[in-house]
């Protein structure tokens, strides 16, 4: 899938409100299809896309830890109330399921959102030293290796601390589940069709995109992570070719 595709795609696939924050990737492309495109302004617009996508990704980032703290503080008073009984738990713990997993999925489109507009600026300026016969690319992206959208580490620990606790705390039968479509069904009832639907998408797109090639190069995402989970597997790094 041509990339110019699978960055609309994801944009639609992503939280509304993100829409807005994912790469200019169309607007990037076609002033490098213009007869003579200046560094300068190519330069301008890559370090603002890189601006945006920091201040959002902090922001993200921030709004989690806050809310980590505060599912932990809810599911500590849920088992100091509940006590031993386990069918009390169980039966209270459906009142923040739902905030459980739409919390872990938002965590899981933040590291597919730094990791597409990454790949993005990858691309884009692959194909704009190849129009310019420029070397432009390699530098620019020992820049982005440094900045905050592409360091994924906190939010993936939260992810897989999450996995952890969804796994102790769902009943039995979402921790047996076997297979993409039972786990669908069973997540979907407790998550809400909207994030479940936008998470399974990243999750595949995260894993599609590491199936293109065999090849590793110095452009290469490195590997994610995030544990492996119900719905998909992941498999080597990302090739940006």
């Amino acid at each position: 899938m041509k990339f110019g595709k699978r960055i609309k795609e994801q944009i639609q696939e992503s939280l509304p409100e993100w829409r807005d924050k994912f790469l200019r990737y169309k607007e990037l492309k076609n002033l490098i299809s213009s007869p003579a495109p200046l560094e300068s302004i190519f330069l301008a617009l890559l370090n603002a896309e890189i601006d945006k996508f920091n201040a959002f990704f902090v922001e993200q980032e921030e709004d989690f830890i806050i809310h980590h703290k505060e599912l932990q503080y809810r599911i500590q008073r849920l088992v100091e109330k509940c006590g031993d009984n386990n069918e009390m738990f169980r039966e209270e713990i459906g009142e923040i399921r739902k905030d459980i997993v739409n919390f872990h999925g938002e965590m899981v489109l933040l590291v597919n959102y730094s990791n597409i507009n990454y790949t993005g600026l990858a691309k884009i300026l692959k194909k704009y030293d190849k129009r310019t016969r420029g070397g432009i690319r390699s530098p620019f992206i020992q820049k982005v290796l440094h900045q905050p959208f592409f360091k994924t580490d906190l939010v993936s620990r939260l992810v897989r601390e999450w996995e952890t606790t969804m796994d102790a705390v769902f009943p039995a039968t979402v921790a047996e589940a076997e297979g993409y479509e039972r786990s669908a069904a069973v997540t979907s009832a407790a998550a809400g069709e909207g994030i479940f639907r936008n998470t399974v998408a990243a999750l595949l797109t995260m894993r599609e995109m590491r199936r293109g090639s065999s090849t590793y190069s110095a452009f290469s995402l490195p590997p994610l992570n995030i544990s492996d989970t119900d719905l998909v597997q992941f498999s080597s790094p990302i090739p940006i070719l």
